[in-house]
């Protein structure tokens, strides 16, 4: 492979990946063979490192303490007020929570297992009002991120976050909650069409006992659990939920929806159902080793071909923390990017249903991809909005929002972050053009519409910010 295409693969891969990379990693890395920089994501990714931005023992206090209150026919006023603190500090730890998810995404190394933990995050896609459940479900996917898709889907079963989330607390014996066991075979392995509704009734009646203690600890209870024999797939046993998740994956159509929803994730939103079988085929034949089918979908020609390079559509997440890596940004109050989520429609640990966010086409209408194309000369310009014209009303909501009551009348903008452009810059070989910067901060081919836009840029800066404002930037 010439330098060239080297050079243009490896951004590729990192864009898909990782979140980005920085160009005098990307010179380095087109130097070397291709399956050796798969290699060296991999390599750079083996450590994990878990989430600790709540506190268990704080929160199991909290949860007596709800457990308590909750026993009471009435409560006093004091008890009420501490009912509503609890509340109170619950909300604020889940928002660190995620504030925290999405600076390790921005600062990490490993950036391909918290793409991937982004990935499990969508596709586990849970909530939990509880921040301790919401962490240790993050650092189950984030833990297994590249290893057993088994021990990975049978630990995610058994969290607290997602028993409470689909009602498994509710099922026992003579009383099945089917609610758990639809969604593992629809939603988590399956996919609709390749079971039964007996086979759910079947399956609910495995995981009955499968609950949670007071302090979040996974308990198997037998008194809840259904010993009787159950037929699922066509046969018979007294089977448990373990034995339920490993017929499951007996099935190679399980292989076959998770290689569908990877391939969409990390290839193209339209699925090359020939490219799919031979992911799932390898899964299948791995027992499920996720590393093992990362590396055949990254080492595979067909992953660099051009209706694959700069045709996905980044997501909030993708774009955010992609952005924020490539420019060192520094956010002095990281709340924003609670607001910038929810804005741009994918609000981290708090997906829109089980089904997780859809994705694609939809991560854009016409409001969020106005924003999207704003929020780049809000981050990189020091925070400030630079207006030619007259703002329109929105804008001058937030201006005048922001606005001291002796300032001068200079239009600032809420997002409040730095970008470190000294760092930026001296990262660029030295001498480099606009139109080649452009080249590097696109995955999409440039157009003649966009060359002819820079062709008498002077500053890479003006330049950086110009390109990163156009509708191409949004995709990788």
């Amino acid at each position: 492979m010439e330098r060239k295409d080297n050079f243009n693969s490896v951004k590729h891969l990192y864009s898909r990946a990782s979140f980005g990379i920085s160009y005098p990693k990307l010179q380095d890395l087109s130097r070397k063979n291709p399956n050796k920089v798969v290699e060296q994501l991999f390599k750079d990714s083996a450590v994990f490192e878990e989430l600790k931005s709540v506190d268990p023992a704080e929160v199991r206090q909290q949860m007596d303490l709800q457990a308590s209150l909750g026993a009471k026919k009435e409560l006093t006023q004091e008890e009420k007020d501490q009912r509503q603190e609890i509340t109170k500090t619950q909300n604020e730890r889940s928002r660190s929570l995620n504030i925290d998810w999405l600076m390790r995404m921005i600062n990490t190394n490993a950036s391909l297992r918290e793409k991937m933990t982004l990935f499990w995050h969508g596709h586990f896609a849970c909530r939990s009002n509880n921040p301790m459940f919401a962490q240790q479900l993050n650092n189950i996917q984030r833990q297994y991120a590249l290893g057993s898709f088994r021990t990975l889907l049978v630990e995610v079963s058994k969290s607290p976050a997602m028993l409470q989330y689909l009602n498994n607390q509710q099922n026992r014996k003579g009383r099945p909650n089917e609610n758990f066991a639809r969604e593992l075979m629809e939603l988590f392995t399956l996919g609709i069409g390749n079971y039964t509704e007996q086979d759910i009734k079947e399956s609910a009646r495995s995981f009955t006992g499968w609950t949670y203690d007071k302090n979040g600890d996974f308990q198997l209870r037998p008194a809840f659990h259904d010993e009787g024999n159950k037929t699922f797939f066509g046969k018979t046993g007294n089977f448990d939920g373990e034995s339920i998740i490993d017929m499951i994956l007996e099935n190679p159509k399980t292989a076959v929806f998770i290689a569908r929803k990877l391939y969409v994730f990390f290839v193209n939103e339209t699925p090359n159902e020939a490219h799919v079988k031979e992911l799932a085929d390898h899964f299948h034949a791995s027992q499920y080793d996720i590393s093992a089918v990362l590396k055949k979908m990254f080492t595979a020609d067909w992953f660099y071909s051009a209706p694959n390079v700069g045709t996905k559509i980044k997501s909030p997440a993708e774009f955010l923390v992609g952005l924020s890596r490539e420019f060192y940004v520094t956010y002095n109050k990281p709340q924003v990017l609670i607001q910038l989520q929810s804005s741009l429609g994918q609000y981290l640990f708090n997906p829109p249903n089980v089904a997780g966010w859809p994705g694609g086409k939809n991560w854009i209408d016409s409001s969020s991809l106005m924003l999207r194309m704003k929020i780049p000369s809000l981050v990189l310009n020091d925070g400030l909005i630079d207006f030619s014209g007259k703002a329109d009303p929105e804008d001058e909501a937030v201006i005048a929002l922001n606005k001291p009551a002796n300032a001068k009348p200079k239009p600032k903008s809420y997002v409040d972050a730095q970008s470190d452009w000294p760092k930026f810059l001296a990262s660029l070989p030295k001498g480099i053009k606009p139109l080649d910067l452009a080249k590097f901060l696109l995955q999409p081919s440039l157009s003649q519409k966009i060359t002819d836009m820079i062709a008498n840029n002077q500053g890479l800066k003006n330049t950086a910010i110009e390109v990163t404002s156009l509708p191409e930037y949004q995709l990788c």
